[in-house]
């Protein structure tokens, strides 16, 4: 059979770079090669489109040297118009050489301009169907505050929180520490749109406060400060229903947080000590029920398209979703591929899945 084009898409211009290209490695070197074509586009740091190596050891993850897109000197050329498909690569020499029609375009692009609906309404633009959540939904999920009032408003259990603006704080300081003291002691502090737990503070005493929003505000103009609620952190996969079927939902991974404050950066994607993954998840029957149901409710309630990851607290008697991920880490250690695994469906085959919804 023909092997369908798919365009790898990853690297980019978020502080999330090198993880989506540590993705793109292990996507590289799992991807059913006898199914499908891969045409590895990474696109650097200054936003340049460049053809990539299909090389998955160029792109391993190792804390000394995370891996990045560097620009090569090659141009890709999109599709002139919607009347084609055909993707085009111009060389270091000038020459322009075709790289055939394109199927579809997988973006594993985390973070701003990937994740928030840019990429997404470009390859609109040029009629190119591609992997996971639209445009809309893509907008919504990388920022935090419209995701917790979507989900509010379809009756989604979410954290107390108090979004706020520096211009908020400027001019009228006192009415915004009035609210934010009002969550009670602990909280976070959060820029509202950076993922990979970049910018995240833990504040314990309101002394810290002003030090946390100085971190989120370097992120973010717009910051989100959340009741620190006590419980685990549980997370589940989502993935699209085939034909307009409802989600499939997968079974629960938890992060045990043991000698750090968070689950942060380093503990992510480096392995640092003091996180483990565990998947399957310890929970009953029933809770694992109520949590799935949760999950594929908020999924629908912000769009419903292509694969979320939805992250939780559990206190034990209530589930409160904290974010819902439209393009969740994928490396083959990340939760939403290990959580699907567990499920049994295997990694290469996750990929596929994702293909064939696009497609």
């Amino acid at each position: 059979m023909d092997h369908a084009a798919v365009v790898l898409l990853f690297g980019g211009r978020s502080s999330e770079h090198s993880i989506s290209s540590a993705t793109a490695g292990g996507v590289l070197r799992a991807i059913d090669r006898d199914r499908y074509r891969v045409i590895p586009v990474g696109i650097t740091r200054e936003g340049a489109f460049v053809l990539e190596d299909d090389d998955p050891d160029k792109f391993a993850l190792d804390p000394d040297h995370l891996p990045e897109v560097v620009d090569n000197g090659t141009r890709i050329i999109w599709p002139d118009s919607t009347t084609t498909r055909e993707l085009k690569v111009r060389r270091t020499d000038g020459t322009v050489e075709s790289l055939g029609d394109v199927d579809v375009v997988f973006p594993i692009l985390h973070g701003r301009f990937g994740e928030d609906g840019t990429v997404q309404g470009f390859l609109e633009l040029l009629d190119l169907p591609y992997v996971g959540a639209g445009l809309l939904m893509s907008a919504i999920g990388m920022d935090k505050h419209t995701t917790k009032s979507i989900l509010q408003a379809a009756g989604v259990p979410v954290v107390p929180w108090v979004t706020v603006t520096r211009g908020d704080l400027d001019r009228t300081a006192d009415l915004w520490e009035r609210r934010i003291r009002a969550l009670g002691l602990p909280v976070f502090v959060k820029p509202a749109r950076a993922g990979s737990s970049v910018g995240v503070s833990k504040v314990s005493e309101w002394a810290e406060l002003d030090a946390a929003l100085d971190t989120a505000f370097a992120e973010d103009s717009t910051v989100l400060v959340e009741q620190a609620v006590v419980g685990r952190e549980v997370e589940c996969g989502v993935l699209q229903g085939r034909d307009g079927d409802v989600p499939r939902v997968s079974v629960a991974g938890e992060i045990v947080v043991s000698g750090r404050d968070f689950y942060d950066f380093e503990a992510k994607y480096l392995g640092a000590a003091g996180v483990d993954l565990v998947c399957p998840a310890d929970l009953r029957e029933g809770e694992l029920a109520e949590m799935q149901r949760i999950a594929a409710r908020a999924f629908e309630a912000v769009g419903g398209q292509g694969l979320s990851r939805v992250d939780f607290f559990y206190t034990g008697t209530e589930f409160f979703v904290n974010e819902v991920n439209t393009m969740p880490g994928f490396t083959p250690i990340s939760m939403f591929p290990t959580c699907w695994i567990a499920s049994g469906v295997t990694y290469p085959d996750l990929i596929s899945e994702l293909i064939e919804l696009a497609r």
